[in-house]
Order: structure tokens, then sequence, then C-alpha cells
């Protein structure tokens, strides 16, 4: 019997010193656009009117931060976690938000056409208020906005 030797490859764990940590982000700091950030942690981040266009922000964690008004317009956070964080009025058009962990944070006003909320966990309250403005289709993975938030009607 012939059996293939599988290789071992380490398993690859985040540590405190393999994430970037912006918990201490300086006003002047605030234009993030383009930027891989994946893996960031934005923990009480005060990051309003920040630019975050087309970031990759796969992974990324925002616990507690303030991200009012801020432009995520094409920005992927995938598989990121956004808890207790306020997105008032922010623009998240096109985003990809897929497998994203939004629980307990604020959408009051939030732009989302365009935006691909598969598969992610968002308190039904909120759910309810991003349908009343939802629509169009995500250009990076071709899936309606109202379809991904599971919208009625």
């Amino acid at each position: 019997m012939l059996v293939a030797a599988i290789p071992a490859f380490p398993a690859e764990a985040a540590s405190s010193a393999a994430i970037r940590a912006y918990d201490d982000l300086q006003p002047s700091a605030k234009d993030y656009s383009g930027q891989s950030l994946v893996r960031s942690e934005f923990g009480d981040a005060d990051l309003r009117n920040a630019n975050f266009t087309e970031a990759d922000l796969r992974g990324a964690v925002f616990n507690g931060a303030n991200l009012a008004n801020a432009n995520l317009s094409g920005a992927d956070f995938s598989d990121g976690i956004a808890y207790i964080t306020n997105f008032a009025n922010a623009n998240l058009s096109n985003a990809v938000l897929t497998s994203a962990m939004l629980l307990k944070s604020n959408f009051k006003g939030t732009t989302v056409t365009g935006a691909d909320f598969s598969d992610a966990t968002l308190d039904r309250v909120q759910v309810l208020e991003l349908c009343k403005t939802a629509s169009g289709t995500n250009p990076v993975t071709g899936v309606d906005t109202r379809e991904s938030l599971g919208c009625k009607g």
C-alpha cells in the first residue's frame, strides 16, 4: 500500500505581535484607502470620517470603534468583527461583509447600496433598519444586497 506523505505546515495563529493594533490613532492618520489592513485591530478607536475606500479589512476587528460618517465603500471586511461599533451615516456601498460579526453595532443612516452581507451576523433590529434603504448588487460577489440581508418584500 502506497501512502502519500502530506506536508506538515505549521498552524498560524494570530498573536499580539502579528496583529497590527490601532488603539491610539492620531486624528491626522485617518486615510486608509486602498491599504492592506488584514486582521488589524481598532479597539475603541475614534475613526469618524475616516477613509477606508477599497481597503482590505479581511478579519479586521473594530470593537467599540466610532466609524460615524466613515467611507468604507468597496472595502473587503469579510470575516471581520465589529462589536458595539458605530457605523452611523457611514458609506458601505459595494463593501463585502461576508461572514462578518456585526452585533450590537449602530447602522442608522448607513448607505449599503451594493453591499454584500452574506452569512454576516447582525441584530434583527439593525437588519430591519438596513432593509429600509438596501438596494443594488455587489460588483465583486454579484450578490443582491437585499437578499444578503434577508430583507422581506
